[in-house]
């Protein structure tokens, strides 16, 4: 798949940029704070209909502006589309195919596979469980549309249970087939999107282990574990042993929505254990395990957005990682760096396979500094 090219309207610091990429390497390189992710994060929203820093879709809106616009051309074996998404204060969001509305935003989610590595990653070690859940679900709602829609019908589910549980206390009663009725609304997606789950971990886990040996250079040995309540018991079971429980606290105390991967290097926990360089490394491997398992599936190559990605890595690592994206078969790739002198070096095939855009407030300028 191929971006070809990108116009934005009012789009966080830009105000109106046109933009055509190279098919290979496209570099976005300038000073910390010009705008380089925000460019990366436009081509990620295009792809998935949100922002992946900013999930609130009005505060991407240039300041002092009321809407922005994102529009690109995609090509998938020869066929074009145009998407075009528009945001605007007070407004629906539209969003259009070849000029034609979806029925539904979540229909678009897939269409366009796209992987991000940025620096904000660090949350999917550092964070609680719930961002590891957002990252897996992630993945998933990429190559499996009814697990989007299951995991919209569970979360939608769950909300009502609990807001159910809390009534039972504040009027002192309880009504068991009432929430029976949430816990039979729960268990067959619920139990899809474990096995899912289970089944996406399964298949991440050893590209994620081989090109984490590529990056360290073998340094260190990891491992990724699938947390769940229901890896012993069925859900059905697990929601019924827990009611009295559930009744207490007010709340739903088992199920997939607790769900968690735990990260380790060399048996010890990533989070305490890892160096800054460690858990960059990490990450890598574990997002371009992702992009394998997304080509796979889509049988076409997703758009690989890299956002600083050689900030705290040591040079042996960087250069393993270098070797490791000119080996393996990645499409498109769109990047940032502050670095201009080499950027063009970094690739097998040399400048002919990079185009270098030089951002400068807000704007930007095609191979100024090559």
């Amino acid at each position: 798949m191929l971006l070809t090219n990108l116009s934005i309207q009012q789009f966080k610091n830009y105000q109106t940029v046109g933009c055509t990429f190279h098919d290979k390497v496209n570099c976005f390189v300038g000073d910390n704070g010009a705008g380089k992710t925000n460019l990366l994060d436009a081509i990620y929203y295009l792809c998935l209909s949100k922002s992946y820093f900013n999930p609130v879709d009005r505060q991407n809106i240039q300041h002092g502006e009321s809407f922005f616009v994102l529009e690109g051309e995609f090509v998938i074996t020869e066929r074009s589309d145009r998407i075009r998404c528009v945001v605007q204060t007070g407004k629906k969001k539209e969003l259009t195919r070849n000029k034609v509305p979806y029925d539904k935003i979540a229909e678009h989610v897939g269409a366009f596979p796209v992987v991000i590595v940025t620096p904000d990653d660090n949350v999917l070690v550092l964070g609680g469980s719930e961002e590891r859940r957002k990252y897996i679900d992630n993945v998933l709602s990429q190559i499996d549309r009814s697990y989007l829609q299951d995991l919209m019908n569970y979360n939608r589910t769950i909300t009502q249970r609990n807001s159910t549980l809390k009534k039972f206390a504040e009027q002192d009663r309880f009504n068991q087939s009432l929430l029976a009725s949430y816990d039979d609304a729960l268990i067959n997606p619920g139990q899809r999107i474990f096995e899912r789950r289970k089944e996406i971990v399964e298949a991440l886990v050893p590209k994620f282990q081989a090109y984490y040996r590529a990056i360290s250079g073998n340094r260190e040995q990891v491992s990724i574990t699938y947390q769940t309540d229901l890896h012993h018991s069925s859900f059905a079971s697990l929601l019924q042993e827990s009611r009295e429980k559930d009744r207490v606290l007010q709340r739903t105390t088992k199920g997939i929505h607790r769900d968690d991967l735990v990260f380790t290097i060399d048996g010890h926990p990533t989070k305490k254990f890892g160096s800054q360089g460690q858990q960059k490394s990490f990450l890598i491997a574990l997002k371009l395990a992702q992009y394998d398992v997304m080509f796979h599936h889509h049988n076409t190559a997703p758009l690989l957005l890299l956002d600083d990605i050689f900030d705290k890595l040591d040079e042996e690592r960087v250069q393993h990682l270098l070797q490791c994206i000119n080996e393996n078969q990645f499409g498109q790739i769109f990047l940032t760096d502050t670095n201009c002198t080499r950027v063009s070096s970094l690739f097998d095939g040399g400048e002919d396979q990079v185009k270098i855009m030089d951002i400068v407030d807000g704007q930007v300028k095609t191979g100024g500094r090559i």
